[in-house]
């Protein structure tokens, strides 16, 4: 019997994860108490010679949200280890901002937040309480940059066995004037490029148009950025490989984030995924006052 223990900050995305892990073919069970996963995995261990049914792969969800006993939790997995049980456990995290960013959104309360207390107080005690779980895990997937489909794809690599997944790049187009992607890693601001908005019949388009593609690489700035950014991402991205970093997220950001950083952020994701490197490209401002309707601003 494999057990998969699924842990990590609410907010990072556990039910997503814990989704595919169910597509996976693992029977799941959410905030089983510790106590009784040895009860458990002596039942299946019973059961020899009998059709095993869905018990085989067994992924446990456990956080802090039933107040779980930490210790107990290591010491259960003594003991179906004992039982020749075998167990790994997969912690998910994700960057504070970014949480925050996600219960904003969705209007929930976090389950450590007390009255008067911020949230990222709430953050920070939770990822105190949780320090050991992330210290003996097996895996640490940080969700902040991750779209739902690359998530997927970088956790059914993970837990297929190989011993290092491909890390994932998610190189982002955004615009300053809508504050910076929280998640970023790796920030480049192209507004010193000449800017497409201020022609008439470029400003309605955007970076994944060819009219403005063509406008934005005309420039001979624009393409000893572009060298000067392929050979800096050249040289980094072997080193957060070799650090063990999971995933990467380069922003790119011009003033509207619809022109100038859609442009450099295709070309970017196009070379680095000749490069063979697992890259997700997401524009995050593009769609936003598309016709330009605000007087006299730039767009981007």
């Amino acid at each position: 019997m494999e057990f998969l223990i699924v842990s990590g900050l609410s907010g990072a995305g556990k039910s997503a994860v814990i989704k595919i892990i169910e597509d996976m073919g693992y029977y799941a069970v959410d905030n089983m108490p510790v106590t009784l996963i040895p009860a458990f995995a002596e039942l299946y261990v019973k059961s020899s010679g009998q059709d095993k049914g869905p018990y085989e792969r067994v992924a446990l969800v456990t956080d802090v949200r039933a107040g779980q006993n930490f210790d107990a939790l290591f010491a259960s997995l003594s003991l179906i280890r004992a039982m020749n049980c075998d167990y790994r456990i997969l912690y998910i995290e994700s960057n504070p901002d970014v949480i925050i960013l996600r219960y904003k959104e969705t209007r929930r309360r976090h389950p450590l937040q007390r009255d008067g207390e911020t949230l990222r107080q709430a953050i920070d005690r939770e990822t105190a309480l949780l320090a050991s779980v992330r210290e003996q895990a097996d895996y640490i997937i940080d969700t902040s940059g991750l779209s739902a489909s690359a998530l997927r794809t970088h956790l059914e690599g993970t837990l297929t066995g190989a011993d290092r997944r491909p890390m994932v790049v998610t190189v982002m187009s955004f615009g300053f004037k809508y504050g910076l992607p929280p998640e970023s890693d790796l920030v480049f601001d192209v507004r010193f490029l000449p800017n497409p908005f201020h022609i008439a019949e470029l400003r309605t388009l955007s970076g994944m148009d060819e009219p403005v593609r063509e406008f934005v690489n005309r420039w001979p700035q624009t393409q000893d950025f572009l060298a000067r950014l392929k050979d800096l991402t050249g040289f980094l991205l072997p080193q957060y490989v070799e650090e063990g970093k999971s995933g990467l997220v380069v922003s790119i950001g011009c003033t509207g984030g619809r022109h100038r950083s859609v442009t450099v952020a295709k070309t970017l994701y196009d070379d680095l995924r000749e490069r063979g490197y697992y890259t997700v490209l997401t524009h995050r401002d593009i769609a936003r006052d598309p016709a330009g309707q605000h007087g006299l601003m730039p767009q981007s």
